[in-house]
């Protein structure tokens, strides 16, 4: 399908089902982004633990990690598009649970830990279904990588207007109606579902069992190089530096003395630098380039922490929160569009879902670890660990850049993304290098 020319930064609208996703996610991740916040402010109104703040995280995130392999390999086997629509539906029915219990008056700490786990589960099945189903959505691969970004930006631009809403409605009306907004919008992606026309891949006839299709998963994800070092950092990251969101309410409460308001103004920095990170990205035109960009963005996502651990003041944490957006969007995405690029197609569900136990799955444990140090040492001071280990893992990987240039090397020129010259490779790996430079 051709693409609009005089959008070269939303190339990957020209293909219909993509746009139909991309109109429908828009509409339902606000609602989405207005939750995370809301139920991260009730359960701090609720307790006044950051302890508390820790385990809700964990809760909602842990299924992810459990359950993900196994929600690889069935997707691998399956239909992702099925897979993917019934995810929306009980992401749907999950918020409006919430939000009834909300309404009503009677909700409990319980009810919210209940139902964190209960979406964690449906992510462990949305996330490797929404990522393996990008290609799907896509006529042309080429439009992959502006694909990835601007699902990036919309994930991040929802991040900036979702928690700003949330904190206007949580002061104005109460929490309640945040979770009942997040219900409804999720009618928007079922209907842009619904009217996809999406060329089924084929599947192997031959299925080996769960547990074989998950070990050969395993052993090709963690046997090639570059996808697991992209996948260990990015799980590094999520450990350490990301569980900083689960303590933002203490630290917006205790250390910069604000309120509901003052939360969502912090979200909304951190989804603003995500989506400038996302824009970035979408105006690139190629994947060579990326792995440097992997180790920098990573770099500069612990920085801001350090920083931001240090700061009392509510202009200068704004600021370094955008710079944390910017930092953790583009190492994630980079990785994504890597990971995605490189991929063999009969793996791709269950690499998906070894990026969705990295991304996800390992956030729940560095929430429940954060919560329990910062009860002893503070969230400043949690947050300040965070962000050294995310530094040091950064500067690791950057040490590994030759390695993984070598090993990709090959498939990207079989890709036809570097040129296969008279000379061998030597040639398209001095391409390779000028294009990063």
């Amino acid at each position: 399908m051709a693409m609009h020319p005089n959008m070269p930064l939303m190339r990957a609208l020209g293909h219909r089902n993509y746009r139909l996703f991309f109109s429908g996610q828009s509409i339902s991740l606000v609602g989405t982004w207005m939750t995370r916040l809301t139920v991260s402010w009730l359960v701090w109104r609720l307790t006044h633990s950051v302890e508390m703040l820790g385990l809700v995280g964990f809760a909602g995130q842990f299924p992810t990690f459990l359950l993900a392999p196994f929600a690889g390999v069935w997707v691998d086997l399956t239909d992702r598009f099925r897979v993917l629509l019934a995810a929306q539906v009980f992401s749907m029915l999950q918020s409006l649970l919430l939000a009834a219990l909300a309404l009503t008056g009677v909700i409990q700490i319980w009810h919210i830990v209940v139902l964190q786990v209960i979406q964690g589960a449906i992510n462990a099945f949305d996330i490797p279904a929404r990522q393996s189903s990008m290609i799907d959505m896509i006529e042309d691969p080429k439009d992959l990588p502006n694909a990835i970004a601007l699902n990036s930006s919309m994930v991040n631009g929802a991040r900036l207007v979702g928690p700003s809403i949330a904190g206007l409605l949580i002061a104005w009306v109460g929490e309640g109606w945040c979770f009942f907004i997040d219900g409804v919008s999720y009618i928007a992606v079922i209907i842009s579902l619904l009217a996809m026309r999406m060329v089924r891949r084929h599947r192997p006839l031959e299925r080996k069992g769960v547990f074989r299709e998950l070990r050969d998963g395993l052993s090709y994800a963690f046997g090639f190089v570059p996808i697991r070092a992209v996948l260990l950092l990015l799980a590094l990251l999520s450990l350490a530096g990301m569980p900083y969101t689960v303590l933002l309410p203490a630290i917006v409460v205790d250390v910069l003395h604000g309120g509901p308001h003052t939360l969502g103004f912090m979200t909304g920095a951190v989804g603003f630098g995500a989506l400038v990170g996302a824009l970035y990205l979408m105006s690139r035109k190629t994947v060579i380039g990326l792995g440097r960009l992997i180790p920098a963005a990573a770099g500069l996502f612990g920085t801001s922490l350090v920083l931001f651990s240090l700061s009392h003041a509510l202009l200068p944490s704004l600021g370094l929160m955008f710079l944390a957006g910017v930092g953790f969007m583009v190492h994630m995405a980079a990785s994504n569009t890597i990971i995605q690029t490189i991929v063999r197609e009969e793996m791709r569900g269950r690499v998906m879902a070894f990026y969705a136990m990295a991304f996800m799955g390992m956030a729940p444990f560095g929430s429940l670890l954060a919560g329990a140090v910062a009860a002893r040492i503070g969230a400043p001071d949690t947050v300040l660990a965070g962000g050294v280990i995310c530094v040091l893992g950064a500067g690791l990987f950057w040490r590994k850049l030759p390695e993984l240039r070598k090993a990709i090397r090959p498939i990207y020129v079989e890709k036809g993304i570097l040129p296969e010259l008279a000379t061998g490779l030597g040639n398209a790996a001095n391409l390779e290098q000028e294009a990063e430079h």
